[in-house]
């Protein structure tokens, strides 16, 4: 049995002792999903146990991550703001760059949930998609086993470029043309819970798929099946997922859909160009776009699907009912950057396949399915991965636990952050977060336990912030302040309570409230490593502006 001895006493009841079962916490991250492609936040893409969790759970609408990848993971395993793990940009290591920019450490102020959590007697294990840099691994930020993907993205056909870790473990071995990763990300997950339950001791999973990021690769078989869907536009796609999202009550007050989206044509540029509309679009171009998306919910339906194979272990082993589980995503849809997506790594082609060539997607070379359909992922929200805007930081979040959830298949719309689910696993845990860990001393979090929204109670009010690439935000009760880099860094002011989609900018009406939340934000940034984005890009590249693969790849 998985035990802590919880003894209780008191005169009117006399003294009691009790064995209480410490729950197994599985956080289940998924790659660059929209607010609504699920089909309990009203996607089309077929997620029956997502949709069942979300039934026996509570669906949260105010889950916010960090914007991109890395500095969301970093941000999730720390319950730090992304800076204050040297993520406030990605995952290369940066010695010359300011503290908030120069990557993520081994050997650093903070300490992640799996090292917490492991001193506290938790079989601790990670399944998927690490994307935190060379210099840390899972294996030496306090996980037992790993197995995934080390870097951002890359095939999902290839077992060469997925790693187990520590180097003595001996891997599963597949057939040729049987490996495919989402199904062994899920696999190894598996092998891990019922490693846990052998060795009879509470377990930590940290399940990152890397689905849905690109490239965009699933079975034909699965992509087929959403063909004549998604042949219908992106247009008439994102009206039917606004009028399901309306009626299942998502939203508070009530919000417009937002407009058809914008490219932005870079990181920082100022221009961009409208989204066109879907009947401006030729055939063969429909066609094309179609099968980009089909492929993409193909990856979706494969990675629920997987999710069922590790509830059903859960079952088996007889532990589903003590077994925490959220399930988030680690930013908004991605628009990188051209409508009609690209099929080369570097992001810079894009192709029309036609005949013989569209049953060739999904297979290696196919790569982004483009900004058109990451307007409807992100429905009804303003922007994508990238921004501070809602498009890009509000993630589905749903959490599953047994009988603990007070009332099953709620809707609760308080807002909290990724930060809090450090806090969350701690109190699950019943353990400390440390002021010290190894010698090291470490920052506080700003995180708060989201167990109250388990147990149907009011979380406290606090300021929640975000800040990537110089998009960033504020936000505080009803109110946030955000700004995009490529309007200019204007400030906009919105009442997230009445108009979550961001329509009606209220700084004008509103200049006290506005200041109020500034100097938060300029407080905030100025102890949390966090630097005016441009400036630091600039002065880091000596005042060029440098093509973002460039960059990256430096």
């Amino acid at each position: 049995m998985k035990t802590s001895l919880l003894i209780t006493g008191g005169l009117a009841f006399g003294a009691m002792t009790f064995a209480q079962e410490k729950p197994n916490i599985i956080v289940i991250l998924a790659d660059d999903l929209g607010f609504s492609d699920l089909g309990c936040y009203g996607g089309e893409v077929q997620t029956p146990v997502l949709d069942k969790m979300a039934k026996q759970g509570v669906r949260m609408t105010q889950m916010y991550n960090s914007a991109r990848s890395c500095p969301s993971r970093a941000n999730l395993l720390t319950g730090l703001y992304p800076h204050q793990t040297g993520l406030g940009h990605m995952d290369a290591t940066r010695p010359a760059w300011p503290k908030g920019y120069a990557g993520f450490r081994s050997n650093s102020d903070n300490v992640t949930i799996a090292e917490v959590l492991k001193d506290a007697g938790y079989f601790t294990a990670m399944s998927g998609k690490w994307h935190l840099g060379k210099t840390a691994n899972p294996i030496n930020r306090g996980f037992l086993e790993y197995y995934g993907l080390l870097g951002g993205f890359n095939s999902f056909w290839n077992p060469d470029v997925y790693t187990r870790l520590p180097k003595d473990r001996n891997p599963r071995q597949y057939k040729e043309g049987e490996f495919y990763a989402t199904n062994v990300i899920t696999d190894y997950a598996i092998d891990f819970i019922n490693q846990a339950h052998q060795e009879e001791k509470p377990l930590f999973l940290y399940l990152a798929y890397n689905a849905a990021h690109f490239p965009l690769h699933a079975p034909k078989e699965v992509t087929d099946k959403y063909m004549k869907i998604y042949l219908q536009g992106w247009d008439k796609i994102r009206d039917q997922r606004w009028k399901r999202i309306v009626k299942m009550g998502l939203l508070q007050g009530k919000p417009a859909l937002s407009p058809r989206g914008v490219v932005p044509e870079s990181l920082f540029e100022d221009e961009t160009h409208p989204l066109p509309a879907w009947d401006s679009l030729t055939k063969e171009q429909q066609t094309d776009l179609a099968r980009r998306m089909a492929i993409y919910a193909a990856m979706i339906d494969i990675m629920d699907t997987n999710i069922g194979r590790v509830l059903d272990t859960l079952q088996k082993n007889g532990e589903l009912d003590n077994t925490f589980i959220m399930f988030m995503s680690d930013n908004g849809a991605c628009a990188e950057w051209h409508e009609f997506g690209f099929d080369k790594q570097t992001g810079t082609e894009y192709h029309t396949h036609v005949g013989a060539e569209l049953d060739q997607m999904g297979l290696p070379g196919t790569y982004h399915y483009g900004t058109g359909w990451a307007n409807v992922c992100c429905t009804p929200f303003t922007l994508y991965k990238h921004y501070a805007h809602e498009g890009g930081i509000s993630t589905p979040c749903i959490i599953q636990w047994g009988k603990q959830i007070k009332h099953k298949g709620s809707i609760d719309h308080q807002p909290a952050q990724f930060s809090d689910i450090m806090a969350t696993c701690i109190e699950l845990a019943g353990t400390k977060y440390p002021e010290e860990y190894e010698g090291r001393k470490i920052v506080p979090t700003p995180g708060k336990s989201i167990l109250p929204i388990v147990r149907g109670e009011e979380m406290p009010d606090r300021y929640i912030y975000a800040e990537h690439e110089g998009n960033r935000m504020v936000r505080k009760g009803d109110w946030k302040l955000v700004s995009a880099n490529f309007r200019g860094d204007e400030w906009e002011l919105y009442n997230i309570k009445e108009d979550r989609t961001e329509q009606h900018n209220l700084i004008k009406e509103y200049p006290e409230m506005a200041k109020e939340l500034e100097d938060a934000y300029f407080e905030w940034a100025d102890h949390s490593d966090v630097l005016y984005f441009p400036k630091v890009w600039n002065t880091y590249n000596k005042g060029r502006r440098k093509d973002f693969k460039e960059y990256r790849d430096k």
